[in-house]
């Protein structure tokens, strides 16, 4: 049950930033948005496919809870805000008044498969961690533990990975170069989110400093 009100939930919003992008574009013709929205949505199906039976998790991710830390609320609003600028810009390069150069196919396939690595990790890592929440809490109230197993031996944050992973695939899919100028922004927002929760982690969640020992990299091995 809440596994289907989370995904009607992340539907709607995902409605309504599509019916940005389109309304920037200023048609409804606009390919590179039908690619896009037809990919986005099918990777919400896939991850309320993904979460399935576990209504404790999708209880979990469909909250902000009151124990969320402020910094983490601030950084999900102005990520949202960030988000709107991307198809905002997007829609009027692309769609409306070519700013951009127009892209070989194999540079929007290239976004494609970005999106869906993105979606790959981010899926791996909530299959992986049973305290994968969509904010930065400690969650006493569940038993939390740290997650050192599959990709989580790889990397801390596997998600964020495969958001920047997105970030990155978005401009491709459109075809707007002006895009990267959000997308950037996206990035760093994310990578800000990974060292606060890392610190956070660190010091409030029981052998996590063990585990940063033992797993050193937090979004990209071998480089940070």
């Amino acid at each position: 049950m809440k596994a289907s009100q989370l995904l009607i939930k992340s539907l709607a919003g995902t409605l309504i930033f599509l019916f940005i992008l389109f309304f920037s574009a200023g048609r409804i013709n606009y390919w590179q948005g039908w690619l896009y929205a037809s990919v986005n949505i099918a990777c919400l199906f896939l991850n309320s496919y993904a979460l399935g039976e576990n209504e404790e998790l999708a209880e979990e991710r469909s909250k902000v809870r009151s124990d969320t830390k402020s910094w983490d609320k601030k950084i999900l609003a102005l990520s949202a805000l960030v988000l709107i600028i991307t198809y905002v810009v997007a829609g009027l390069d692309s769609g409306r008044y070519l700013w951009s150069s127009r892209f070989h196919w194999s540079v929007h396939a290239s976004g494609v498969i970005l999106l869906l690595l993105g979606e790959a990790l981010f899926l791996s890592a909530q299959k992986e961690n049973k305290f994968f929440s969509s904010v930065v809490r400690i969650q006493s109230d569940r038993g939390h533990t740290v997650c050192d197993t599959g990709v989580y031996k790889t990397v801390r944050h596997p998600a964020y990975s495969g958001m920047i992973a997105t970030a990155i695939g978005i401009p491709l899919i459109l075809g707007s170069l002006w895009c990267f100028i959000p997308a950037v922004c996206s990035i760093l927002l994310t990578v800000i989110r990974t060292s606060l929760e890392d610190k956070t982690l660190v010091r409030e969640l029981n052998g996590y400093s063990e585990y940063v020992s033992r797993t050193p990299s937090r979004l990209i091995p071998h480089v940070w």
